[in-house]
């Protein structure tokens, strides 16, 4: 007995000099338990500031609407709920990297339970990602601080971001920032609504918008983000028109013919369809088009359908142009034509129309643009060109800039169409004007004044052949 009674004295006293050895340690070097819990790193949702400024919404892959964009004014939050013995006498969150905000925009509120306390704080913000608040008085212990930047832009590029920074006790300790779980995700920007919250940050911007005038019709920020937006819209009504007018050229050409046959039953089909498309508004025809065929049963995709109405009410307006077209044509070189051996058919496709299509060609490029700007009229139907995404963002903003970059899309095409259509005019005026003035003038080329020279030449040489084969035999 004695024995265990000695063991279990020695083991006390060893326990104790082991103790007695901790506690030596913790005196002379304290370790300080980080105490503060980090209850709060959120980002304010503030996509619903692009649907005002730029009329579109973000959407997730989850169908969610309410997103953290980067580049974009939002409220970036930290709130910490210090121990019962820890006051505060500085912190330092650091945002982001490529973040940016104001100091005077920085809102520091210091509670105890659900009561303000009145804590004077200073702000200051090193290279616009570091907050740094200091507290002249330090914070009362256990106390809740609350951070709140306001107007922050985070990283264009987005990502997903946690909680860094530091902060210090009222005994002069500078700790981490406890470890937390809490993220934000940052959706990415396109460059071009960067620039346009750049822009709308900018002092000769704001007095820009300043005039109500200005303001409402040539928004510098409205313009950058509608240009992209409307662009896609613009490359849809192109790609109408490159699809369109080239089916409405033939079909146009038939109705012509129809439109000049002798027979009775043709002509007439010919003449109602082109007075019928002619004589109501494209409008209607689009209405009739998309909401009476699903009527029927009939379904098709919006772009087809709506290049099948252009197609069909272009090629109208194309028979009447090739219709003046041909009657213009001098009827000498019909009978010039047969009188060499060609039929009806030769004589159309390889004399008359190619003079035709020379004359017409400054009056089919004016329907091109026509047809061209009609497409605007496939916005009331959901069909997504120009004027439908120009309407969206209207209705959004409340301004009127997006129909100005609209306008703009339109006369990229119009106006360089416009001044190829006079410079044929002038150059065919000029042809005419110089044959009047040549030296010598065959019977020929009086007959047929306005004709192609090399057609012209091909019947003069088809008629010599003509003749000494006549003579020979």
């Amino acid at each position: 007995m004695s024995i265990i009674r000695c063991t279990r004295m020695h083991l006390a006293s060893a326990a104790a000099l082991l103790a007695a050895a901790a506690l030596a340690v913790l005196f002379a070097f304290p370790l300080s338990a980080q105490a503060m819990e980090v209850e709060r790193w959120t980002a304010q949702p503030n996509d619903d500031a692009l649907v005002k400024k730029h009329g579109f919404q973000v959407v997730s892959d989850d169908g969610a609407l309410e997103k953290v964009m980067g580049a974009t004014p939002t409220r970036v939050t930290w709130q910490g709920q210090t121990a019962e013995d820890e006051s505060l006498s500085a912190l330092a969150i650091d945002l982001p990297e490529g973040s940016s905000v104001d100091a005077e925009n920085v809102k520091v509120t210091v509670m105890n339970g659900l009561d303000r306390l009145d804590v004077a704080s200073k702000v200051q913000v090193d290279g616009g990602s570091l907050v740094a608040v200091t507290f002249p008085e330090a914070t009362p212990a256990g106390s809740l601080v609350m951070v709140e930047c306001n107007r922050t832009l985070l990283p264009g590029d987005g990502g997903t971001f946690g909680l860094t920074g530091s902060y210090t006790t009222a005994d002069g300790q500078t700790l981490d920032m406890p470890a937390t779980d809490k993220t934000f995700d940052v959706v990415s920007t396109s460059p071009a609504e960067q620039l346009s919250t750049w822009l709308g940050m900018q002092d000769w911007v704001k007095a820009w918008n300043s005039n109500k005038f200005l303001h409402l019709f040539f928004d510098p920020s409205i313009i950058v983000t509608s240009v992209p937006v409307v662009f896609s819209g613009w490359l849809i009504a192109i790609a109408l028109v490159i699809v369109s007018f080239p089916l409405a050229i033939p079909i146009g050409l038939l109705w012509s013919f129809m439109r000049m046959a002798k027979s009775r039953v043709p002509r007439a089909l010919g003449a109602t369809y082109i007075n019928i498309v002619r004589g109501t508004p494209l409008f209607l025809q689009i209405y009739i088009a998309f909401f009476g065929l699903p009527l029927l049963g009939i379904k098709m995709d919006l772009f087809v359908l709506g290049a099948i109405v252009l197609v069909l009410n272009s090629s109208a307006y194309l028979a009447e142009i090739f219709r003046a077209g041909i009657q213009s044509i001098n009827g000498g070189q019909f009978e010039a034509a047969r009188s060499l051996g060609m039929n009806g058919a030769q004589t159309m496709f390889y004399v008359i129309i190619p003079q035709t299509v020379r004359r017409v060609i400054p009056t089919m490029t004016s329907e091109f643009i026509l047809m061209y700007k009609d497409t605007s009229l496939l916005a009331a139907v959901g069909v997504m060109e120009i004027m439908m995404y120009a309407k969206t963002i209207t209705a959004a903003t409340g301004n009127v800039t997006p129909y100005i970059v609209a306008a703009g899309f339109y006369l990229i095409v119009t106006i360089p169409m416009t001044k190829l259509i006079n410079s044929m005019e002038q150059r065919m005026a000029g042809g005419r004007k110089k044959r009047k003035k040549g030296v010598t003038i065959t019977s020929e080329e009086a007959v047929l004044p306005d004709s192609d020279a090399a057609v012209s030449k091909s019947l003069r040489m088809s008629e010599t052949l003509a003749g000494s084969n006549h003579i020979s035999h």
